[in-house]
């Protein structure tokens, strides 16, 4: 009866007071800094974080000694910081961001990064995924489980605006306000993907990265290709000689220094994960006409996206766009790669791998640098307490009438690895709405809003058990 209730409520509030507030704040362009290094000044970051406070404090008017502050450190993007007092003896933190991708070209004819649209259950535009959602989620969640008269645990809501350049300014953040945070016992993290839009999803694990910069020189300057094709040594083969030295091409596995051993608990969700998802789990991928995966298990597919190390070229320098390519023997080629880590692998280490890998003993003595740009850690989570595991249990079958399942993430969240390092007792929900074709950071970026609300009841189903398990004798016997 009390998840019925919620639920009800969630509902009304999503459609008469959560909806109107997502839209306005989609339509903020408020990039992450990486994207637009005039965020002062453009101030869309500050419009964002005002409608959000403005919007927390109305919904959170009617309950008792609760604070809500944007807290900022010189030059730093800002955070919304959030108290909500009750049973501390299973306290809570919540996560979100507020910052966007940029808007990208290829949005379909009536539909815009900053213009949100709803079609259907769709709610098109940039930030209601990713992450926007979460703020508006959380309180929701909080209000639902208060208005059953039901006794809260302890929860803080961090939002940060730097997540998607990489959360360089969060660090600063979590040590400035440690003592408000205290040690949680619980991380609900609102800033994952989902398998399907049909029940809870948990991400167990995110990867790491290195990213930089390849560079090969092999002349001071382009000279003509009929002087120098098969005298010169091209830039692009020498460059392509040393990912060799990284990837095989044939079959895109990566040189064995940068692997991890799997855990079979993860090999187990991946089993899961496949038989529940099956061929749904890439046929939402926009493959070109006749491109198939690499692989045709989908546990397999899963594996590798999860704990397989993967390169991506993803930027070139050094030649010409077509239309203008002469017959140039060009002098250098930079690529910009990625490097996608296993959750266990520690970034620096691999860093200093990939240099020695790719500068060491260079083709024709071509000039060559790796130089790093990025380097993150990735996050395994640990395995959930009985309390935890029934909740999210009980939590899916509430909201979406169907059992919860678990899986790999593909990329990272800087928050989880640094939060799993300072409380590593804590136990840690991470969960989300990107689902099929959502299409985060792209085009046609969606909030798919049935599963948003399904989603906020599940928390607040995590939060009623949250502050059942601290009361519970067992509970306080052992603290």
């Amino acid at each position: 009866m009390e998840s019925t209730a919620m639920k009800a409520f969630i509902e009304d509030a999503w459609s008469s007071q959560v909806m109107p507030a997502l839209m306005s704040y989609m339509a903020i362009p408020c990039e992450s800094p990486a994207f637009d290094p005039q965020w002062q000044t453009n101030g869309y970051m500050d419009q964002a974080v005002d409608l959000m406070v403005d919007w927390s404090r109305e919904q959170l008017a009617t309950m008792v000694g609760v604070t809500i502050e944007v807290v900022r450190l010189g030059g730093r993007t800002p955070v919304i910081f959030i108290e909500v007092p009750g049973d501390a003896r299973v306290p809570v933190l919540v996560y979100g961001h507020l910052d966007k991708q940029p808007p990208m070209e290829g949005w379909s004819h009536g539909r815009s990064a900053w213009v949100p649209s709803l079609e259907g259950d769709r709610l098109y535009g940039r930030g209601g995924a990713d992450d926007g959602y979460a703020l508006f989620s959380a309180i929701t969640a909080l209000r639902a489980v208060h208005a059953q008269g039901i006794v809260l645990p302890r929860c803080t809501i961090l939002i940060e605006a730097c997540e998607e350049s990489g959360s360089e300014d969060l660090p600063a953040y979590v040590a400035h306000l440690a003592e408000r945070i205290g040690t949680p016992a619980l991380v609900v993290a609102l800033d994952a993907g989902c398998g399907n839009y049909d029940q809870l999803w948990l991400t167990t694990s995110l990867r790491g990265q290195v990213a930089g910069t390849l560079t090969v020189r092999v002349l001071d300057e382009g000279i003509h290709s009929g002087d120098g094709s098969g005298v010169v040594p091209s830039s692009f083969r020498v460059a392509r000689q040393l990912l060799s030295r990284l990837e095989c091409e044939d079959s895109g596995e990566v040189t064995e220094a940068f692997h991890a051993p799997i855990p079979e608990p993860s090999r187990l969700q991946a089993e899961r994960a496949a038989r529940a998802l099956g061929t749904a789990f890439y046929a939402p991928l926009p493959l070109a006409h006749g491109v198939r995966p690499v692989s045709e298990q989908v546990a397999e597919l899963i594996l590798n996206r999860a704990w397989r190390p993967q390169l991506a070229v993803i930027g070139i320098d050094g030649l010409p766009a077509t239309a203008q390519a002469a017959a140039v023997t060009q002098p250098a080629t930079s690529l910009k790669i990625g490097l996608r880590l296993p959750p266990t692998v520690d970034p620096l280490a691999a860093t200093e791998t990939l240099k020695t890998l790719l500068e060491t003993d260079p083709p024709y003595g071509a000039h060559v640098v790796f130089q790093p740009h990025l380097q993150s850690k990735g996050w395994l989570a640990p395995a959930p307490s009985p309390w935890l595991e029934r909740s999210v249990e009980e939590a899916s079958m509430a909201a979406f009438g169907s059992p919860p399942a678990s899986i790999g993430g593909g990329g990272g969240i800087p928050f989880l690895s640094m939060l799993g390092e300072r409380f590593p007792q804590a136990q840690f929900v991470v969960t989300g709405v990107l689902g099929p074709q959502s299409n985060a950071h792209g085009p046609n970026e969606f909030l798919h809003v049935p599963t948003a609300i399904r989603v906020t009841l599940a928390m607040a189903v995590l939060l009623r058990d949250a502050q059942r398990h601290a009361a519970s004798p067992a509970t306080a016997t052992s603290t």
